[in-house]
């Protein structure tokens, strides 16, 4: 019975992976120059659309198509800049875990909202995963920190860590309302406010030294219209006064303290300069 010759089944063509081998074999050839970086931007033309469908596989993780694509594009252009004919695989087994590593790249440098470590971004991956095998009990209770450590081979602190590091890939809103709260109590409520009584403490102290050089009566009126709260016609009448006297009277003391204050903070001011 005769053998019949077992034929090469041709490859499929696909739209995103196009025959580029003669442009890189002329790229090798070509000195540094403007006519080498026209071909190249031409190769990473050519294979945009394997680009394009890279970046579609990270999708609906926070980070909009556009923004994908042009990272994507990124790690493209530095594929093509990086890759030698001569090692004798093929462009796309090379241009594909490059691509692919500058999106990894990408989202663990600019999506979490807090800073992490990459060696805690990778425990934590790890502790993902096992999570997701080990699945969870009847309780729907997830698998302990032991277990965890066990199936990722990790210890328990390292357990322990990815697990705190679970949260910090996307920052919780300060609207967002406490879990167990019914009253829409919020992240928000838990800030504490700026206190005005550590500011008039200090208004206070730095009027303290121009108060006790007044005149007497500078003083009682003073006292008789920002600690009594009397009106100045009341002031007027206590003192046998006319109430314009007092209104000149306070304001002229009050300019002379703010005066003092000003000079007083300038002057410590330039004792604290080099």
């Amino acid at each position: 019975m005769p053998v019949r010759a077992r034929t090469r089944r041709a490859r499929h063509p696909h739209d995103d992976a196009p025959d580029t081998s003669a442009e890189f074999a002329r790229i090798t050839e070509l000195p540094a120059g403007p006519e080498k970086d026209e071909l190249r931007q031409t190769v990473v033309r050519a294979w945009m659309p394997m680009a394009r469908r890279l970046a579609c596989h990270f999708r609906n993780r926070g980070e909009s198509l556009e923004d994908l694509e042009q990272v994507a594009a990124l790690g493209l252009v530095k594929a093509v800049a990086r890759y030698d004919i001569h090692r004798g695989c093929a462009f796309e087994s090379f241009a594909v875990p490059t691509i692919v590593g500058e999106m990894k790249r990408h989202f663990r440098d600019h999506m979490w909202g807090v800073h992490v470590p990459r060696r805690v971004q990778e425990i934590r991956n790890r502790v993902r995963v096992s999570q997701r095998e080990l699945g969870t009990s009847l309780d729907d209770r997830g698998p302990s920190v032991e277990q965890i450590a066990e199936h990722s081979g990790m210890s328990v602190e390292e357990v322990a860590v990815g697990m705190e590091a679970l949260d910090g890939y996307s920052t919780l809103s300060l609207d967002a309302t406490l879990p167990g709260t019914d009253d829409g109590y919020a992240l928000v409520d838990t800030l504490g406010d700026a206190e005005p009584g550590f500011e008039r403490v200090v208004h206070r102290e730095a009027v303290k030294p121009g108060l006790r050089t007044l005149p007497e009566r500078e003083r009682r009126i003073l006292y008789l219209r920002f600690f009594c709260d009397m009106t100045q016609s009341r002031i007027a009448e206590q003192l046998g006064i006319s109430q314009m006297h007092v209104s000149r009277l306070l304001s002229r003391t009050c300019s002379h303290i703010r005066h003092e204050v000003e000079v007083e903070a300038s002057t410590a001011e330039d004792g604290h300069r080099p």
